[in-house]
């Protein structure tokens, strides 16, 4: 169950994701980081780890967008 939660939070994640990766919306990243931080949470406590890993590739792709943009852009 607490797997069907995360991969329901990451799925949740990707959409304001795919909004953040366009120029100059990259302070959105900001806004987006809890929510997969909760999820990779969730999702360490399950057995299984397709919610964990789901919510750790979409918090790398938010960090390394932060770090290209230099944190606003």
């Amino acid at each position: 169950m607490l797997n069907l939660i995360s991969l329901l939070i990451g799925l949740a994640a990707i959409c304001p994701l795919l909004f953040a990766l366009i120029p100059f919306l990259g302070w959105a990243n900001w806004l987006l980081l809890p929510l997969p931080i909760t999820g990779l949470i969730i999702g360490s406590l399950s057995r299984s780890n397709a919610g964990r890993n789901l919510n750790l590739i979409v918090l790398l792709v938010a960090i390394v967008r932060l770090w290209l943009g230099h944190g606003f852009f």
